[in-house]
């Protein structure tokens, strides 16, 4: 049996082994454990089960749980992945040779596939999608490289907990300790959280166990690497990211496969990367979107994280400036505990917040500062700030969709019955409900009680020629899109930045303009809300301590909730309420949700099926249909979070009986969607 401490001599002479097969007359079947079960790369849900093979004597040695192989299935060689080796088989009819080990690398290890499989039954996926996210393409070429590491890793070069310093020291303790903590950590306002996540692996590699640090890009992704180098050395951790391209990703997986590190970092890529006696599992700014995997089953970061800390029994760590509504549901129900420093900690290493036109001062200066994009109080604050360093504009993206929002006073306009975004989907005719369909012809706006409604769309360049004429002289760069900015000098500059996109300033922006922010706030998505605040706490995060002089000043109605909660410096309030929100209106976390997508048969007939294994006390709900184009629709289903399992595997067993019966028509079921609108 081979293992992961294999000689480069062995792997040599298991390929030569598994070449010259080819050749040979089929050998006998061997008679210690003859059985390899097989995870066969096949995605049709009523397959989703692994298979039993004969291993031929020939084969034996190489074809070792993880490895990859061949088999005949349906009349076709697929691939494969070998689960385990058995005595025997319970299947009662004849089984087939295993035809080849493409490999004899163990790159599926049991800890990994057993997550896979956790990870599929959550979003009603199968096993074989959630491999291909979980394991890179190979590349031969790489496993001939000398990758393994005969000496054991080298302990980090520093175990400083100077960044932890404002927190209590509960969590790190316990993880020194070999414990499994789980905590959802708000850090500080312009906190190193990259040196800080290196200085917990280091803590969790010196105990002797392995560690897994995710951030949300490769911006971030690089800012990590660094703080990994000067706190665990060069060669203590190993980044795995799918922008490194196909070659330099699996060198680096089997580089962590191989244990030349304790410690991996990477973006979403890395989520299941083969980390040996895990002990810690770390995420940054878990609410960002660029968490949500795009292809099939649509697995979140986060999710798979915290499967593999339960599973895995190791320690996790979510941390961020902010507070998604999915964290403050983790605390909330006792599964991970608030790390968080004290409230007056937190006020001095915070900026001071305002809103223009918040009061009547600003209001006898600038009559129309409440509805000016770019109020007198703004400008000013601009201008103090140039004086001593850089000043953040942070502009919402062109790339926001479009939505309905109240003519006079820009509210978003929601449906009366289920509260989705309303949309026009003609030049004529009624608005109606993104959601659920149904026509709002007698809208008002709950704020005002206007009837008419506007679409919004804005850009960022204009702001920055805007900016520029009325500051001649200083310079304006921008930040966003193609034109990504990493960090910019500590010199008097105007940076106009689309959310997410703004760089770190040598000692922190002077002052923050936060515009637009109505715009950001009517986004056709109900976790709008949340994601704003998000972005805005990140963007005020950059900015100096308000000891130091820091400004931030937000450009909106100054009674919106979202905008008082950056005020307060308040996020893990703000999510509580949001989490209140959502329980009230049965929207995720607080309930179970999922988008089925397809031809409006298929749907319908999904649907259909549905509801007649859901059992009643179930309460199932299903909104919709509704025609994103002429050949799509959605419709989403939802039931009360205490039934979220039953709904998940009676959607599997759904879709398992259309693919049974080659139904036409394929529905995408996302469950838990990023975006819900």
């Amino acid at each position: 049996m081979t293992s992961n401490g294999d000689s480069p001599e062995q792997l040599t002479l298991l390929r030569d082994t598994v070449r010259k097969s080819r050749t040979k007359e089929p050998a006998e079947i061997t008679t210690t454990l003859p059985v390899a079960r097989i995870a066969v790369d096949v995605s049709l849900p009523h397959l989703d089960r692994p298979f039993d093979y004969l291993v031929p004597d020939d084969l034996a040695a190489a074809a070792q749980p993880g490895a990859r192989v061949k088999v005949r299935f349906a009349g076709k060689d697929l691939d494969g992945f070998v689960l385990e080796r058995l005595d025997a088989s319970d299947h009662d009819g004849k089984l087939v040779r295993l035809r080849k080990v493409v490999s004899p690398e163990q790159v599926l290890t049991p800890e990994i596939a057993d997550l896979c499989r956790a990870v599929a039954d959550r979003y009603a996926g199968v096993l074989a999608d959630v491999t291909r996210l979980a394991v890179p393409p190979r590349h031969a070429k790489v496993e001939g490289e000398a990758l393994r590491c005969d000496q054991p890793p080298r302990p980090p070069v520093s175990t400083s907990r100077s960044e932890w310093s404002p927190y209590p020291p509960g969590f790190l303790d316990a993880v020194a300790r070999g414990e499994e903590p789980r905590a959802v950590w708000t850090a500080v306002p312009g906190a190193d959280w990259p040196l800080a996540f290196a200085q917990a692996a280091a803590v969790c590699a010196a105990s002797g166990r392995g560690a897994l640090l995710l951030a949300p890009d490769a911006r971030d992704l690089e800012r990590l690497a660094a703080a990994c180098a000067e706190v665990l050395g060069e060669s203590g951790f190993v980044t795995l990211s799918a922008d490194l391209g196909p070659t330099a990703r699996y060198r680096a997986f089997l580089s962590a496969l191989h244990g030349r590190a304790r410690v991996v970092i990477g973006t979403r890529a890395a989520a299941f990367a083969p980390v040996a006696d895990l002990g810690l599992v770390a995420m940054w700014d878990d609410g960002d979107e660029s968490y949500a995997e795009p292809r099939a089953p649509y697995p979140n970061a986060r999710e798979v994280l915290l499967l593999r800390a339960f599973r895995q029994k190791c320690a996790a760590l979510l941390g961020g400036y902010a507070r998604s509504a999915e964290a403050a549901a983790l605390v909330e129900s006792g599964f991970a505990h608030e790390l968080i420093a004290d409230r007056k900690v937190t006020r001095a290493a915070a900026p001071s917040v305002h809103i223009a036109g918040e009061s009547d001062i600003d209001l006898a200066r600038d009559p129309s500062a409440r509805a000016a994009r770019l109020p007198s109080r703004a400008f000013e604050i601009a201008r103090e700030g140039l004086r001593t360093g850089p000043v953040l504009v942070q502009v919402p993206r062109a790339g926001y969709l479009p939505s309905l929002v109240c003519q006079t006073c820009r509210a978003p306009s929601r449906c009366s019955t289920c509260g989705g975004t309303l949309r026009r989907t003609g030049g004529s005719g009624p608005a109606s409900c993104s959601v659920c369909g149904r026509p709002a012809a007698d809208h008002r706006c709950p704020e005002c009680g206007d009837t008419r409604m506007r679409a919004a769309i804005i850009g960022a360049r204009r702001t920055a020629e805007e900016l520029g004429r009325a500051f001649p002289g200083v310079v304006v760069r921008t930040s966003g899109g193609d034109n990504m900015l990493d960090v910019v000098p500590d010199a008097p500059a105007l940076i106009v930045s689309t959310p997410g996109a703004e760089p770190v300033a040598e000692g922190g922006y002077s002052a923050a303009l936060l515009l637009d922010t109505w715009l950001m706030l009517a986004r056709p998505d109900l976790r709008a809300s949340e994601e704003a605040v998000r972005r805005w706490f990140n963007a005020a995060a950059l900015v100096r301590p308000a000891s130091s002089g820091g400004m931030v000043i937000l450009v909106g109605d100054p009674s919106a909730l979202p905008l008082q909660a950056i005020v307060r410096w308040s996020p893990e309030g703000y999510a509580a309420r949001e989490i209140e929100e959502r329980r009230t209106a049965r929207l995720a976390p607080a309930a179970k949700l999922a988008e089925l997508t397809g031809p409006s048969e298929s749907v319908n007939d999904l649907v259909t099926r549905l509801r007649d294994l859901m059992p009643p006390s179930a309460g199932l709900e299903v909104l919709g249909p509704v025609d994103l184009d002429e050949e799509t629709v959605r419709a989403v289903v939802r039931t009360p979070r205490a039934h979220g399992t039953t709904l998940v595997r009676s959607l599997k067993e759904s879709q398992s009986a259309r693919t049974t019966k080659k139904n036409p028509g394929t529905v995408r079921i996302q469950v838990d969607p990023p975006s819900f609108g």
